[in-house]
């Protein structure tokens, strides 16, 4: 047996140990089974963090009684699904998963998140470590002095690159953003069979990988309270991002959102890929890229290094039935044990605690990939910004409009002053209904 697999076994074994000796201990002092016999309803989006947690689904019915129905989607369906079921003010749902800096501030305008506050400070278990969470994204999930929700992960896009091919063509991994564009030529002479560069094109998922473009050129989204997508860092940002979709990414670019980017990366097909730091464990999937693969945040701009930091919550309906069960879930699926469980299938953890654990430590050590993994990460959490699309009530909505013009640019039916006019009457009205 590979020394490397002992290790890894020999840790996932102590892990497990503790986690069990810690729950036994824990269970005399925290009534797990409180709500035993209920029934609570998660609406997923099947992301790695919510594959991974699924697969522990037996354990949170054993701890609780509860059973969990499981209602699971592509992140665009599981998107129409909560506006339906929301909207309709309907209980089919108790938990969600929710991204506070898209749609957090819309939702809880609209009063669909139960404030989980008081469930944290008045009905967690003991080694909950409510104050241990990320301070910066706790504050993200807080609107109006509601904590809408608990805290997952911690992500943002990077980029990963084939080392084997980036030797076998002579080059330098990428210094400066407009590195891109020379490295993407030089893959493209070198490796015909293998895409250059491939990140989101996919309209309303653009702007999460989109917006690192932007801010590291030196552009923003508003300025003095209207769009800004005209200014001539943010029109460079869309020119340099369309045109390397247009001459160096995948066929049919406008449909890839994280799905179809982590395939081809994993399958070989691409060089380098710009996606989130959340897809690392399905990247790493069956080993094929664990030695030929280095992770790097964006590289610097004109207007410096601003990486997009961002997490997922767990959230629990307004509508719920059953808000209090739901919470024993949400504390459950979102505590340090499984957060230490997870962070040794690459899901990054929101706290410190964790991120610090030996076991989680000697994981890194094994494979060089993984310190490259956790050093970018670290960088997105000392100088990250959640600012992706605009910073209204309407954000969701304003992603589509982002994504539209780069759309307009990467197909060819529109210039970049075309696209960014357009793009910023549109986005002007909208602003304005705030």
């Amino acid at each position: 047996m590979p020394k490397s697999l002992q290790v890894s076994r020999t840790l996932a074994a102590a892990l497990l140990l503790s986690t069990t000796l810690t729950a036994a201990a824990i269970a005399q002092d925290f009534n797990w089974k409180a709500h035993e016999g209920q029934t609570v309803t998660f609406l997923a989006n099947n992301n790695p963090w919510a594959t991974k947690v699924l697969e522990h689904k037996a354990e949170f019915e054993e701890l609780t009684g509860i059973t969990l129905k499981v209602d699971s989607y592509q992140e665009q369906q599981m998107r129409q699904r909560m506006m339906t079921v929301m909207n309709a003010r309907s209980d089919e749902f108790d938990v969600f998963m929710t991204l506070p800096s898209r749609e957090g501030a819309q939702f809880a305008a609209a009063g669909w998140y139960e404030d989980l506050k008081p469930h944290a400070e008045k009905d967690a278990s003991p080694d909950y470590d409510y104050a241990g969470l990320s301070p910066a994204l706790l504050e993200a999930a807080t609107f109006d002095g509601e904590l809408t929700g608990m805290p997952l992960n911690i992500e943002g896009p990077l980029l990963y690159y084939r080392t084997d091919l980036f030797e076998k063509c002579g080059i330098d991994a990428p210094a400066k953003l407009e590195d891109l564009t020379a490295i993407s030529a030089k893959l493209k002479d070198c490796a015909p069979d293998v895409t250059p560069f491939a990140t989101r094109g996919l309209k309303p998922a653009l702007p999460y990988t989109f917006s690192a473009f932007l801010h590291n050129m030196g552009g923003s989204y508003m300025k003095d309270g209207k769009s800004n997508l005209c200014s001539a860092e943010s029109k460079a940002a869309i020119g340099l991002y369309a045109s390397l979709l247009k001459d160096f990414g995948p066929p049919g670019a406008v449909n890839y959102s994280f799905y179809q980017l982590t395939s081809l990366y994993r399958e070989g097909k691409s060089a380098m890929s710009f996606q989130s730091s959340n897809e690392f464990s399905s990247i790493m999937e069956g080993d094929a890229r664990l030695n030929d693969t280095a992770i790097v945040p964006l590289p610097e701009g004109a207007g410096g290094s601003h990486p997009t930091a961002i997490g997922w919550a767990l959230a629990v309906s307004k509508f719920s039935s059953n808000p209090d069960a739901a919470w024993y879930f949400v504390q459950w699926a979102s505590g340090p044990d499984m957060q230490a469980k997870l962070a040794l299938e690459g899901i990054a953890p929101p706290r410190n605690s964790v991120a610090g654990d030996p076991a989680y430590q000697a994981w890194l050590a094994e494979k060089p990939v993984r310190q490259a993994w956790q050093k970018a990460l670290g960088h997105l959490a000392d100088a990250g910004t959640s600012e992706v699309g605009y910073p209204i009530i309407q954000n969701p909505e304003s992603r589509e409009y982002i994504g539209q013009a780069v759309n307009a640019v990467l197909l060819g039916t529109s210039t970049v002053d075309e696209a960014c006019a357009a793009a910023d009457e549109q986005l002007n009205t909208l602003i304005e209904r705030e």
